[in-house]
């Protein structure tokens, strides 16, 4: 009894050292490599109150601040608050996010419907059109404040409510060519997908829309009310190793000034499930979701933007790239619903301490994919469009073979992580597509925060 009073003793006493209290912070690099945004520089701070341990390694607040520019013309500013006890038997998150995009990503309609064709942006081949011939301008900015109550656990009800708001366009080359005095790196004045889009009649954009030197830009501002349910069975908030975490919810968006006749319904759900393999050591994590236009009409731009109830990353677009399905280009697959899955193993290889903080190294072998469920179908084949615009489609890649549409998308890759007091999570993911139509470069990878779900 004695000799088992002494190894419990000791025990707690190990526990205890690993234990944090009170406040953790500071001001650290935001440092980021994504394959779709390019190199991430600027600062953050991730500031966690621990009060005295009891709940470690949960929080009693959270609080995130980053403000980063990367080298393809990518802005984050965001400051965002997280709490369960703020509100006694509530949490609370509160978000103010504003992105703004030069070089934003866009490859048409439905996925596999619209071809693409990386020859348009390399320099060096004879059908080169622009590096900027996939991209479009898209500066947003959100707020969000959500809350969460218990019905009984596991059990929760979610309401909240927002603002998305959105200038989007033509790329300004003039302005993006002032950033270099290389004439073989000027971007030309070349007619993109997205100006092509416009003139097809594929994008409708607002009568106060203008059509300048720069090519169209145009506004649009959605509030916007959700609520639904969420079943949370997870040992921990943050990296857990088992259990599920499930939600359904719908968003009503509204349109306002000119885009008052996109009114539209959203419906959302995703299923997270954490399954133990070896305790501590190896966890297989799988997500299925999927996102569906139900009632309404929706502006492309918030198809690319997938609902949340609440914000855990600083964005959540459409599908392909880094928040989603990792080595396929970002937003690859844009439709009116989409559902999408993720699969991998979390493997915590090393564990180690630094002063008084905890390490672990980890690896996760994956495979993502995403499909088109609710396509476009006005931007189908049209024989009267192709005859409208003077395009043969016999040779216009734009006007695709559809009979695709639903085929999946696919992508595999293995990411390594270093973790600081299982909250705080470097991520670095390497993930390649398993068809050339989604993305062109056999590597991609991406230097993050966090895992994925």
């Amino acid at each position: 009894m004695a000799m088992a009073a002494v190894m419990a003793a000791g025990a707690q006493e190990k526990d205890s050292a690993n234990v944090r209290r009170d406040w953790t912070f500071g001001v650290l690099p935001s440092f980021a490599y994504d394959a779709d945004l390019g190199l991430q520089l600027g600062a953050l701070t991730n500031i966690y109150y621990f009060g005295d341990g009891a709940i470690y390694p949960e929080y009693y607040h959270s609080f995130y601040a980053e403000a980063a520019y990367t080298t393809k013309h990518y802005g984050l500013f965001r400051v965002s608050y997280d709490s369960k006890y703020l509100i006694p038997n509530h949490r609370l998150s509160i978000d103010l996010t504003y992105l703004p995009d030069q070089m934003c990503d866009f490859y048409g309609f439905n996925g596999y419907a619209t071809h693409y064709n990386p020859n348009y942006t390399d320099p060096g081949s004879m059908e080169y059109v622009s590096r900027a011939y996939y991209k479009m301008k898209r500066d947003m900015f959100r707020f969000s404040a959500d809350l969460q109550g218990t019905i009984a656990k596991p059990w929760y009800w979610n309401a909240g409510v927002g603002v998305l708001s959105y200038n989007y366009g033509s790329v300004d080359v003039d302005r993006l060519n002032k950033f270099t005095s290389d004439p073989e790196k000027m971007l030309p004045h070349a007619e993109t997908l997205f100006d092509q889009y416009v003139l097809w009649g594929y994008i409708q954009l607002p009568e106060n829309a203008s059509n300048g030197a720069s090519g169209y830009s145009a506004t649009g501002f959605h509030p916007y009310l959700h609520g639904g349910i969420t079943l949370d069975t997870r040992d921990r908030q943050q990296n857990p190793r088992r259990g599920i975490h499930a939600d359904a919810f719908v968003t009503y968006y509204a349109g306002m000034g000119q885009m008052s006749e996109y009114n539209n319904l959203k419906f959302n759900a995703a299923w997270r499930h954490y399954l133990p393999i070896i305790d501590r050591k190896l966890t297989f994590a799988y997500r299925l979701g999927t996102q569906l236009n139900v009632a309404g009409d929706s502006p492309f731009y918030l198809n690319t933007y997938l609902n949340q109830l609440y914000m855990q990353r600083v964005i959540y677009e459409g599908l392909g790239g880094a928040n989603s399905i990792r080595g396929i280009m970002r937003n690859r697959i844009l439709a009116r619903g989409v559902t999408f899955a993720n699969f991998e193993f979390r493997a915590q290889v090393a564990h180690f301490k630094i002063g008084k903080e905890n390490f672990y190294i980890g690896l996760n072998p994956f495979l993502d994919a995403g499909m088109v469920v609710q396509p476009y179908e006005d931007v189908m084949f049209d024989p009267l469009m192709a005859e409208r615009v003077n395009h043969d489609p016999s040779t216009d890649p734009h006007f695709y073979d559809n009979s695709n549409v639903h085929t999946p998308h696919l992508s595999a890759g293995c990411g390594l992580k270093v973790a600081m007091n299982d909250n705080f999570v470097l991520s670095v993911d390497w993930a390649t597509a398993l068809n050339e139509q989604d993305n062109s470069k056999f590597s991609n990878i991406y230097i993050k925060m966090g895992y994925m779900f």
